[in-house]
């Protein structure tokens, strides 16, 4: 585990400063280690959040569209930290644009 949590570490950091690392099955940001899933060796994933992704699989077994109705559950927390506020609506336009470019939903 101590093997991959270097390797884990040296990548994350070297991504972070590029760009903002986004789980790429919900959208959310990936800010701090503990966001992060686990593959099923227990090592960090790049890729997916510890909401989505646990042990090397999906926590979810839904459509993107399932997941975007879960997402659309937390549009006031997205709120509050939001300069600009979105309904529902407005959101729910917004991830059937983006979610489609997220590795888990890509074609």
């Amino acid at each position: 585990y101590y093997k991959y949590y270097n390797i884990f570490i040296k990548t994350y950091m070297e991504v972070k400063f590029m760009e903002k690392i986004l789980c790429q099955s919900c959208g959310m940001p990936m800010e701090k280690l503990d966001q992060f899933g686990t593959n099923a060796d227990g090592a960090p994933n790049n890729d997916y959040c510890v909401y989505c992704y646990k042990d090397g699989e999906f926590t979810k077994d839904v459509t993107m569209d399932g997941m975007i109705e879960v997402c659309l559950e937390y549009i006031d927390e997205f709120n509050k930290d939001s300069e600009k506020k979105m309904t529902v609506d407005e959101a729910r336009i917004m991830m059937k644009e983006f979610f489609p470019t997220l590795k888990r939903w890509k074609k």
